[in-house]
């Protein structure tokens, strides 16, 4: 067997994402393809690349040695990728990497408006957007830190803080009898199950650690955000969200009282220009979005009376 690109972009992707599952869903194959792709690149090579530990996979020291040659390779043929896919279409084109958030839209048509076209690639880890950043694979990133759990911020990057600490809140079936109140205690939701997704770095260890610190133990299922919305708007589960998600008939949302869970917002690029370049155009999307949704336009108004 002979190593092409698309083997170094797994081995890249297993030692970003420190997992085979999450690594597979990133690459969007199946795991047990992932893993039997692996076994034939470590065999081709002669040796283990990763170690399998109950946290994840870490690179061996064979493995850091493949790593610090393929990503340059990998990062290469990204950029002649999306250079030559630009230069057809007749331009440069911004390339923006983010984690979910509803101020996306209108960053995307505020940098559209400044006559600047940007492309979008999404993902639930910030620290594989981060990486891309550092390899020239993207321009710029808006990507979240969860509390208590650091990002890895690679060598190079440029960062701004958008928001020190965005409280996150918790959505809920809109019959759920929480809702009667503006503020929810973690206590009244101890009894029903919870949907997590535990790609999203650090989310589950942040919840975890919050459940313990409340003293509750409630049930937990994993799934994507997608996944979470539709099954609290059956009643099926309640779960943790932003607070510009905004309400529907049929979900609610609510502050969690004492806000004890918080993000930070970042934005990173490798350069002081890049990001001079597109911060403002975020900060009014960000803050437009916010006043849009209710419960956090009224955490703003009591939290920070001078917030936009």
């Amino acid at each position: 067997m002979e190593l092409e690109v698309r083997h170094l972009r797994a081995l890249c992707a297993i030692a970003d994402t420190g997992s085979l599952h999450r690594a597979a869903r990133q690459l969007g194959v199946a795991q047990p393809s992932l893993s039997t792709q692996l076994r034939r690149i470590e065999q081709e090579l002669g040796g283990a690349l990763f170690r399998r530990e109950r946290t994840g996979c870490r690179p061996t020291p064979l493995g850091r040695l493949v790593l610090s040659r393929a990503r340059p390779l990998v990062a290469e043929m990204r950029s002649l990728v999306t250079e030559a896919r630009a230069a057809a279409a007749g331009g440069p084109q911004l390339r923006v990497g983010s984690t979910a958030s509803r101020a996306l839209s209108g960053w995307l048509r505020r940098l559209r408006a400044h006559g600047q076209e940007p492309t979008l690639h999404m993902d639930v880890s910030p620290n594989a957007l981060l990486r891309m950043v550092a390899d020239g694979q993207l321009d710029v990133a808006f990507v979240h830190e969860v509390e208590g759990s650091p990002l890895r911020i690679p060598e190079g990057l440029r960062l701004r803080v958008i928001v020190e600490r965005e409280p996150q809140f918790v959505s809920l079936p809109a019959d759920h009898p929480a809702t009667a109140k503006p503020v929810v205690d973690l206590a009244d939701l101890a009894q029903d199950r919870w949907m997590i997704d535990p790609t999203v770095d650090g989310e589950w260890d942040a919840v975890h650690r919050m459940f313990r610190a409340a003293g509750i133990n409630p049930r937990v299922l994993h799934g994507d955000y997608h996944t979470a919305a539709a099954l609290v708007a059956t009643g099926e589960v309640v779960t943790v969200c932003q607070p510009s998600c905004l309400p529907r008939p049929e979900m609610a949302v609510r502050r969690l009282r004492g806000d004890p869970l918080g993000v930070r917002l970042l934005l990173a690029a490798r350069t002081e220009t890049d990001l001079d370049g597109v911060r403002p155009a975020l900060e009014e999307a960000y803050w437009e979005a916010a006043r849009q949704a209710p419960a956090y336009r009224e955490w703003l108004e009591r939290a920070v009376p001078a917030a936009r």
